[in-house]
């Protein structure tokens, strides 16, 4: 397609004043129709990645990366754990937690996961502390009996910041007149905010020693978490550490909890990828119909050049130039245009809220307020290609015809 003749006869085409005006407009057409294609696809996998990354720091910044549990009950040589853990340069911290469903009773009573940790280690391994909107880690004190709850179990409790809550736990003290659920009273020393609903509705969080004394666990603990530098390595790097401690141990990495969480992400970035594709189609369809019509304006001059020697391959490939160099400056166009967009995406919408007067996506709605975008190298490059090959191909039935013109029944009439 790229040799000297060819190449240098389909630029000329391409720059030459055209005298049916309606191509010209066609061409015009088809390089915006390919450039609004790659532009909105980039945009929306940009947005898709934008709110995927925020989930997945939202729910990874609470949720440990893996964990190392005890087989059959608790894990008693926790320390030892944490010491093995820190001398692994792929392990950012470690911290041994306490972990159990309860029922919690306010003014109104609510199912939630209660969570011993221990405020000087937690930060190494959760954003908790970052996300107080009340109180603050430190005032787990052991013995004091104090309680973090998520935003949505206060309100659904009807508790503030220095309200009692009662916690039972599903083990029960045996007593003379029968088994009664174990109990115990919290103060509420606190409120966290983290933006995912599983987290703020669902958890309450204690001092690790308070949890241990209400779960009757002795100096044992659930488990150790770990935070890692690369979270998709997480199963093989809890797996070499627990070969490194004594005993048997149970573990479990983020992907055993929320797989089909991001796997549903992964599969609507896939289909809306395909869907959007089927823009960039339609203007490659437009290609088709400016070059066929080029190929009908041009008949005199293909029997010319026919008839000067050049073969049918040579004009299949000179009308394939100008079909390739218009898919080209669409896709280049849409992929500048695509990028500039994502990445000012934010103060576009902040424009338009302030035009309207209304906000688009309220906190109080959605837990994700604004329109976060994320640009990877990889995903631009993958629709430009996917974007190019359309535009290849969408010029091969062009020129095709171009090249079975027949040059005596081209010239019969000129």
């Amino acid at each position: 397609m790229f040799q000297p003749l060819s190449f240098s006869i389909g630029l000329r085409y391409l720059r030459a004043k055209r005298r049916n005006g309606f191509i010209s407009f066609i061409s015009l057409a088809s390089i915006l129709g390919i450039m609004i294609g790659v532009m909105a696809l980039i945009t929306t996998i940009s947005v898709m990645n934008g709110f995927q990354e925020v989930l997945r720091e939202r729910i990874l910044g609470m949720v440990s990366h893996a964990t190392i549990d005890g087989l059959d009950g608790p894990l008693v040589n926790w320390q030892q754990a944490i010491e093995v853990s820190k001398k692994d340069p792929r392990v950012l911290g470690a911290a041994p937690y306490v972990q159990t469903e309860t029922l919690m009773q306010g003014s109104r009573r609510q199912g939630a996961l209660i969570r011993g940790v221990l405020p000087a280690y937690e930060p190494a391994v959760s954003i908790l502390g970052e996300k107080m909107k009340q109180g603050r880690l430190d005032d787990l004190q052991p013995g004091k009996y104090r309680i973090i709850l998520g935003k949505e179990l206060a309100q659904m409790l009807g508790v503030g910041v220095g309200d009692s809550v009662n916690v039972f736990v599903s083990e029960a003290t045996v007593t003379p007149i029968g088994p009664i659920p174990r109990a115990r009273r919290f103060e509420v020393s606190g409120i966290f905010e983290v933006g995912a609903q599983e987290y703020d509705f669902g958890l309450a969080v204690i001092h690790l020693q308070d949890a241990q004394r209400l779960m009757r666990m002795g100096d044992g603990v659930t488990g150790v978490r770990l935070k890692l530098d690369d979270i998709w390595d997480a199963w093989s790097v809890a797996r070499s550490l627990a070969n490194q401690m004594d005993g048997m141990y149970r573990v479990r990495d983020w992907t055993r909890d929320h797989e089909n969480f991001f796997r549903s992400l992964k599969m609507e970035k896939t289909i809306m990828f395909v869907l959007l594709s089927l823009v960039i189609a339609i203007a490659a369809f437009n290609l088709v119909s400016s070059l066929v019509m080029l190929v009908q304006d041009k008949q005199a001059d293909i029997a010319i050049l026919r008839t000067l020697g050049l073969s049918p391959g040579s004009v299949m490939r000179v009308f394939m130039v100008q079909g390739t160099v218009i898919g080209i400056v669409g896709v280049a166009l849409g992929v500048v245009s695509g990028v500039l967009l994502s990445q000012n995406l934010s103060i576009i919408v902040r424009f338009i809220e302030g035009l309207t007067g209304s906000e688009l996506m309220p906190s109080d709605v959605y837990y994700i307020s604004g329109v976060p975008t994320s640009v990877e190298p990889y995903d631009v490059a993958l629709v430009a290609l996917i974007a190019l090959v359309m535009c290849l191909l969408a010029t091969i039935y062009p020129a095709w015809r171009a090249a079975r013109t027949d040059p005596a029944s081209a010239l019969r009439y000129e």
